[in-house]
């Protein structure tokens, strides 16, 4: 549809949210705008007679959603026509709040409709139905019987249990389970001291001969043992269900959910991994660990000079992608160039209806974040007129770049919500990074950015309505290229300067330290740094380094074999940074024999010296003259050498027929 066939529909909720119906018309670039009151109750009529219209429609009322679904369904049943609709939320986010005139930011969210969100790949997964119950007591037979009918079911118990009754609809174990690893549809299992109750017999339970350690697979895990978690993050673990054996009203959700993961399943590929520019490690040298180290799935481990992302087991955190420093892992769903492209919409479209004030943004994910507006609008002040929310899937995801460009493209305040029962390993540092370069800044106020972790809505409340802001950047800057360049153009606007900012360790910006007193120019770092941060000279021994390049991997100062080298986090704004520089360089020996060039002159020179009169394989001044020859000069001399085992003496004259007549 295009924008001369849109309407708008506005709903007051109850008369207790005021609206603009030409600011919002102009953002949506829609044709016509209905203002109205109570559209899903008195006016459902209005909203009927639209939807019937042909046009798309877009309704400004999330929480009625499924209302105005239902009735699009009964419009396409009456009159064959399937109605064109969209649902956008401005009432929790924008018009239940303290500020009677929220209207620039209404016209900055409803105007999001027209980005267009890009698709995320997906990965199919198969599962069967094939379940295993963990269990210590009869919870566990009880709900294999329930689920019997839909699903395929084995009991593991890790006790003995008395007067079991065999049956054909489950299966019956006993052991310790070792291990399990795997995702849905494909989970394998390792457990120890394995033994099947026996189907057959009277009097007192049975199991069969016990095996060390069997491998088995399934499909779903129930987790009804009452201990800790199999797996890290395991909200996210779709197919595993853990629930307390003794929560009854637990155990009656546990069936549904269970039942519903048998089928096919569509899981995004939330990672898009190049292992090309992974830095992880070159030549069994390590390097950077960062995704490793933060990975609250497993879903990634090493792989060679690389890693590797499991897209199955991968829980789509985004903790890999906020902090990879050459830019190997991005984040998918959505990518960074979408959440960038949000930020500039939601900023200039409410410069285009405020003219007072600068707007300030809100990081907040899908689920709490959403939850926690949702009830300070409702029970609260609600969000300020200038503080417009942008949700993104996980706030582990959010990095650096996203922060500092959000303030080069003119807003006044970053804020972050997070659940304060959330790690947030990851965003601390992120969060410092930018303050570290907020102080570097010409406001020099950190407070600029704020983390609010919290649960209570009255706390947050206080929180978003207590403002530093000041005008940081009045005109917003163009912003191209990828992370990095995204992160170096966003400081230069921000500190308004040729600055060297200093940086917390495991940052993805620095130079490095070379000790040229220990340095020996063997240039071992060249060849293994994977951005070519570091280069040689082909004319003399030279270490050159371009600052701009250096992702702070580490691989040349764990191959540095004199320890020479030490990394250095900061962002180099000046524009040197972006061009080689000479970090050492020594004059090259010359060749005694053909004056070519070769080696280093001071490395060369402490042989001679350690070596001369100091072994007894150098004693003739020969044998030393190899030293301060070049290769092809030196293995020349070897070979000529009256004492050379390569010499067999004169070559044998050839025989012909003459020499036996």
């Amino acid at each position: 549809m295009n924008s001369q066939n849109r309407t708008l529909l506005l709903c007051r909720c109850g008369d207790s949210m005021k609206t603009n119906p030409q600011s919002a018309k102009e953002s949506l670039k829609a044709n016509s705008v209905i203002e109205t009151d109570f559209l899903c109750t008195e006016n459902l009529a209005i909203a009927k007679k639209e939807l019937s219209s042909g046009n798309q429609v877009i309704i400004a009322c999330e929480q009625q959603a499924i209302l105005f679904k239902e009735l699009c369904q009964e419009i396409n049943i009456e009159n064959k026509i399937t109605p064109d609709c969209i649902y956008v939320d401005i009432r929790d986010r924008a018009g239940w709040t303290e500020d009677k005139n929220a209207f620039a930011k209404q016209a900055a969210l409803l105007s999001e409709i027209d980005l267009e969100t890009p698709e995320t790949p997906i990965k199919e997964i198969f599962s069967e139905g094939v379940c295993l119950v963990l269990g210590k007591d009869e919870s566990a037979l009880d709900l294999a019987l329930k689920l019997s009918d839909e699903l395929a079911v084995t009991v593991l118990l890790d006790q003995e249990l008395e007067n079991i009754i065999p049956r054909s609809e489950y299966n019956v174990c006993r052991g310790i389970l070792k291990k399990a690893t795997g995702y849905l549809g494909n989970y394998k299992i390792v457990v120890n001291n394995y033994s099947e109750l026996n189907p057959h017999g009277r009097g007192l339970t049975s199991f069969g001969p016990q095996k060390k350690e069997v491998n088995s697979e399934c499909d779903i895990i129930i987790d009804l043992r009452g201990s800790n978690s199999l797996f890290q993050n395991e909200k996210k673990k779709d197919g595993y269900i853990r629930i307390n054996p003794n929560d009854k009203i637990g155990l009656e959700k546990v069936f549904r959910e269970a039942i519903n993961f048998k089928g096919e399943f569509e899981k995004p590929v939330y990672i898009n991994f190049d292992e090309t520019k992974c830095a992880h490690s070159r030549a069994s040298r390590k390097g950077c660990t960062r995704c490793l180290d933060l990975c609250p799935a497993n879903a990634i481990i090493p792989k060679g000079d690389h890693v590797s992302v499991d897209p199955y087991i991968c829980a789509g955190c985004g903790n890999c992608s906020s902090v990879c420093p050459s830019g190997a892992a991005k984040y998918n769903d959505p990518s960074l160039e979408f959440i960038l492209k949000r930020i500039i919409n939601l900023s200039s479209n409410f410069r285009k209806y405020e003219n007072k004030r600068l707007p300030r943004l809100l990081f907040v994910d899908d689920i709490f974040g959403k939850e926690l507006i949702s009830l300070v609008a409702r029970y609260g002040r609600g969000l300020p007129a200038d503080l417009i929310p942008i949700n993104i899937p996980n706030i582990e995801m959010l990095s650096h770049a996203e922060i500092l460009a959000s303030f080069a493209l003119g807003f006044s305040e970053v804020l972050i919500l997070k659940n304060e029962k959330e790690d947030s390993i990851s965003l601390n540092l992120q969060i410092q990074i930018c303050k570290d370069i907020l102080k570097a800044s010409s406001e020099k106020n950190v407070d600029r950015l704020k983390l609010i972790e919290t649960m209570d809505p009255d706390y947050f409340e206080e929180k978003v309505y207590n403002s530093e802001s000041k005008n940081l950047i009045i005109d917003p800057i163009l912003l191209i290229g990828d992370k990095r360049e995204i992160t170096r153009t966003s400081t230069k606007a921000l500190v308004g300067g040729d600055e060297v900012i200093k940086l917390p360790d495991s940052s993805p910006y620095g130079s490095i330290i070379v000790d040229t007193n220990k340095c020996t120019l063997c240039l071992a770092c060249i060849s293994l740094c994977p951005t070519n941060a570091l280069e040689d000279n082909a004319d003399k021994p030279e270490l050159n380094f371009t600052e701009n390049a250096c992702i702070q991997c580490g691989i040349c100062m764990n191959t540095c074999p004199e320890k020479a080298i030490e990394l250095n986090p900061q962002i180099n704004l000046k524009n040197d940074a972006l061009g080689q520089k000479i970090l050492h360089s020594e004059e090259p020996f010359e060749c005694i024999s053909c004056n070519r060039p070769f080696g280093v002159k001071s490395t060369i020179e402490r042989i001679v010296s350690k070596l001369e009169n100091n072994h007894w394989m150098y004693q003739e001044s020969k044998k030393l003259d190899l030293v301060k020859m070049c290769d092809d000069c030196r293995v020349n001399a070897q070979y000529h050498d009256k004492n050379s085992p390569f010499k067999y003496g004169e070559k044998p004259k050839i025989r012909t027929t003459d020499d036996y007549q």
